[in-house]
């Protein structure tokens, strides 16, 4: 499955990115879509992810601060992430947690870098 993954880029702690992802209609209606990271040296985890029916979950560490919608106009699931932390840097990826397309659809991520 191809994930259009845009967005990202540097900013300073306290600063705000938005991160967007393009699904096929049928991925975007019918599956959970979720934003991971993977900072240097550490395991990819999965950050945000938002059910067919907008239900919601976030990690711990950016709960309060980032969050999750979906434009179903344009079957664009969007994180938008406040109060950025230097912690916060790492490459994000748009996937389809605990589904059978979530090997093959591994893009490029999106660089996000926090720093003053």
């Amino acid at each position: 499955v191809q994930l259009v993954e845009s967005g990202g880029g540097l900013v300073q702690p306290g600063e705000s990115l938005r991160l967007s992802c393009l699904a096929p209609g049928a991925i975007f209606k019918f599956y959970t879509m979720g934003w991971y990271r993977q900072a240097p040296g550490k395991q990819r985890e999965l950050v945000a992810s938002v059910t067919s029916g907008g239900q919601t979950h976030y990690a711990d560490s950016v709960k309060g601060r980032f969050t999750l919608s979906k434009d179903y106009g344009k079957n664009t699931v969007y994180l938008q992430m406040n109060s950025l932390k230097p912690e916060d840097t790492a490459v994000y990826y748009c996937n389809i947690p605990d589904s059978v397309y979530e090997s093959d659809s591994w893009g490029q991520g999106r660089q996000v870098t926090v720093a003053s």
